[in-house]
């Protein structure tokens, strides 16, 4: 005979009693049941979770490639737009070399032997391709991007010493320049050139080093280039006699003064008023006799007048 487990079953008040009987096997059966539901309900949480959990792996996985091939896709587009860059440099900086070659012309600067800035014989580099496919050559491209850079800088290192070089040349041109006679001493008639005549005072052939510019007693005279008064004074058969030294082994001479404006070590420039034209010294007629000598020596003067 099977053996029982007796079950009472009091209510509260008592008054009812309850007593049922079950066996130990239908027990066991029972409590294999409800352990086998409990498992499964286990297994299907964990399933469910374990289901959710990587539902939630897979989400950030996606948002991961994403949000990655965004960032790929935008230094993509700031690969682009440097490899654009770096040419439109290129661009530039061999305007600036085209422009340098034209100042050079302008202002006639030797230009020969000068070095290219990407160097003797070299020429700019091939344009880098921003359309090249970077999926494939991104690496390709960088590198050559890499090798341009480094190209430029040192092209922009030779540049910056040329410009350099060439804003020394055409500063100590613009000082030649300014220092060179090249306008008229004063207003009036040429009455005598730079060359052999018959002197007015023996009648003799002789050599005129300078020219004779006559106009009336204090007609302005003024300095044909920019430089520093040397003399002032009265010297012999020319006169009041005023003399600028305008460096570079060049001077001007102005004679027969009727005054004279400025004093010895005193600077001017170019077109400044330096004296009234007179007659003083030998001389037939109020007139300027104006002499331009370089190293000493006397020269043409109307070979320096541009105007």
């Amino acid at each position: 005979m099977a053996r029982k487990i007796s079950v009472i079953i009091i209510g509260a008040s008592e008054s009812k009693i309850r007593h049922f009987g079950i066996s130990i096997n239908k027990l066991c059966t029972l409590a294999v049941a409800m352990v086998v539901v409990l498992g499964f309900v286990v297994y299907g949480a964990v399933g469910y979770l374990m289901h959710r959990s990587q539902l939630e792996a897979k989400r950030q996985m996606q948002a991961q490639f994403t949000q990655q091939d965004e960032e790929l896709a935008l230094q993509r587009e700031q690969i682009i737009r440097f490899a654009s860059a770096i040419n439109g440099l290129k661009e530039r900086m061999l305007s600036l070399t085209q422009l340098e070659d034209r100042v050079r012309v302008l202002a006639n600067l030797d230009s020969q032997g000068r070095e290219g800035i990407f160097g003797i014989g070299g020429s700019a580099p091939d344009d880098l391709n921003p359309d090249v496919e970077l999926k494939e050559k991104q690496n390709e491209l960088i590198e050559d991007m890499r090798r341009q850079i480094r190209l430029l800088e040192s092209a922009s290192q030779k540049q910056h010493h040329v410009f350099s070089d060439l804003l020394a040349q055409l500063e100590e041109k613009r000082s030649v320049m300014a220092c060179t006679p090249s306008i008229w001493p004063a207003e009036g008639l040429v009455t005598s050139s730079f060359d052999y005549r018959k002197s007015p005072f023996t009648g003799k052939r002789e050599f005129h080093k300078g020219i004779d510019v006559a106009n009336r007693d204090g007609t302005p005279i003024a300095a044909t280039a920019d430089g520093i008064v040397s003399y002032v004074g009265h010297n012999g058969s020319l006169g009041q006699l005023l003399v600028i030294d305008h460096g570079y082994g060049i001077i001007t001479r102005y004679a027969h003064l009727q005054k004279i404006l400025k004093k010895r070590g005193e600077r001017v420039q170019k077109g400044d008023a330096i004296a009234l034209m007179g007659n003083t010294g030998r001389s037939t007629g109020p007139h300027l006799h104006y002499e331009v000598r370089v190293n000493g020596l006397p020269v043409n003067p109307q070979k320096y007048i541009l105007d």
